[in-house]
């Protein structure tokens, strides 16, 4: 018999109030190269310093459905249970950006530009929810509600933005997110505020990019779906790694407490999680190593950090440098308990197919 959230959650808290290691395991997403899982993330997972796995199409084959159930059983036998599964994530926006078989068959651009948009933005968001549960995952870096400026630009050229309309961009946006989550799947807007002011040579995975958007601007067209995808109960959003310089001239918006929590948690009202972009991104290459990047990230007010460098280490030496952090003080303990608290709400949502 379950306890009732509030109670679960709280002794979830309680239980591990002394291991900052186990804490910190929370806000950290794994990744790894290949079909065949390193035997040091399932021994993580029992030492409960995995908050979940991000999944790339390399990692995809016949065993993986059984692997993740594999690592759902191994964490709920474990001391370190919180009482609710492990993230498993992929991208599934639809389109060229598919990590795993199934659909969304139709890209954003597809979709924004269809006789009906908000059907068939819902029609994928139920596709996309299908090809999740095929394999046990439970979360998805989807979708997309970037609002591209110019034909060919760096969401456009790969259509992975429903419009340049940005009421429109937030109708199929919001659409998608009420198909995927009515499933019981989380979804992910991505990228705020926003990249469709981007070149398509300004892609901050490999390198840093300073977008000279207004504030005004950018409220005007790019966090307009971003209120439509809220108003619909959105789980988790992913900033970007830009940096918008009229708003805040001296972090990228992942980095940032003026984005994070003035913007997006303040003016806009969003209660969910906030998940980051890949932590080693060249867009970061002012920022330290991955452990620095992702304190400065945590400090900032993100919630989870994604390691998505295919390499479990990676993953292992953020919740060393998180642990570390709280210990010496560097990450504020009441503000890490509220987004500690706020990963733990969102993961029971999962628990009853856990």
């Amino acid at each position: 018999m379950k306890l009732t959230t509030a109670l679960s959650l709280s002794l979830s808290l309680t239980a591990h109030a002394t291991d900052l290691s186990v804490q910190a395991g929370y806000h950290v997403i794994y990744s790894y190269p290949g079909t065949t899982p390193p035997t040091e993330l399932t021994t993580l997972i029992k030492q409960g310093l995995v908050g979940g796995v991000l999944l790339f199409g390399d990692n995809v084959d016949d065993n993986l459905a059984s692997t993740i159930a594999d690592w759902q059983s191994t964490y709920k036998a474990s001391a370190a249970y919180a009482g609710s599964p492990l993230l498993i994530m992929t991208d599934q926006e639809g389109g060229q950006v598919r990590r795993i078989p199934g659909g969304p068959t139709s890209s954003e651009k597809e979709i924004g530009e269809s006789k009906n948009p908000e059907e068939a933005a819902s029609t994928a968001g139920s596709q996309a929810a299908k090809a999740l549960g095929a394999y046990n995952m439970n979360a998805n870096l989807a979708p997309v509600l970037d609002v591209f400026r110019t034909p060919g630009d760096f969401d456009d050229q790969y259509e992975r933005s429903y419009s340049d309309n940005a009421t429109l961009a937030g109708i199929c946006g919001a659409a998608y997110i009420t198909a995927q989550q009515s499933a019981g799947y989380i979804a992910t807007a991505k990228h705020f505020p926003g990249l469709g002011s981007a070149s398509s040579s300004e892609n901050t995975d490999e390198v840093p990019v300073t977008l000279n958007a207004t504030i005004d601007e950018i409220r005007a067209i790019d966090e307009v779906p971003y209120t439509s995808a809220i108003a619909a109960g959105l789980d988790m959003i992913m900033p970007s790694w830009a940096l918008y310089p009229d708003f805040d001239p001296d972090y990228p918006a992942g980095l940032s407490q003026k984005w994070l929590q003035e913007e997006l948690r303040g003016r806009l009202g969003f209660k969910g999680v906030t998940i980051s972009d890949a932590i080693e991104a060249g867009g970061l290459n002012a920022f330290g190593e991955d452990t620095n990047r992702a304190v400065l990230a945590s400090a900032a007010g993100m919630d989870i950090i994604l390691a998505a460098g295919k390499n479990v280490t990676q993953g292992q030496a953020i919740v060393g440098a998180l642990a570390d952090a709280l210990t010496a003080g560097s990450l504020t303990q009441s503000q890490w308990d509220a987004s500690t608290q706020r990963i733990l709400s969102l993961r029971e949502k999962l628990a009853s197919s856990d």
